[in-house]
């Protein structure tokens, strides 16, 4: 079984930043360390869609996964503080997540094979 989580978190309202952002997502520019720590969490997939600054990430993740877990792998891992700390430079909180968020949890509030027509 897995669970899907998704996020939200906007970019730096600058060209050349997102531009920088969206080079270090590309395959072969991420620290393998990091692809490594998501695998290891319980991640089966993770994607990332950007809308001009605005992102929107989906996480696939095993029903063991477990968010205290992997911030705790995560803050043991020097690759992985140092790719937090680059992308740190990029982003800006959304507002709901206050000065010092990141990455903030969306709430689900439609799902279409909830919705019967009769």
């Amino acid at each position: 079984m897995s669970r899907r989580i998704c996020l939200a978190l906007d970019l730096v309202d600058d060209a050349d930043l997102i531009a920088e952002y969206d080079h270090w997502h590309r395959v072969g520019n991420t620290d393998p360390a990091v692809i490594r720590s998501i695998r290891d969490a319980g991640i089966s997939d993770m994607q990332i869609y950007r809308a001009h600054d605005r992102l929107f990430m989906i996480i696939e993740a095993s029903d063991a996964y477990s968010d205290d877990a992997k911030a705790a792998a995560d803050a043991a891992n020097p690759p992985v503080v140092a790719w937090v700390a680059k992308m740190t430079r990029f982003q800006q909180p959304i507002p709901a997540a206050g000065p010092d968020g990141t990455w903030y949890p969306m709430d689900r509030i439609f799902r279409l094979t909830d919705h019967q027509i009769p």
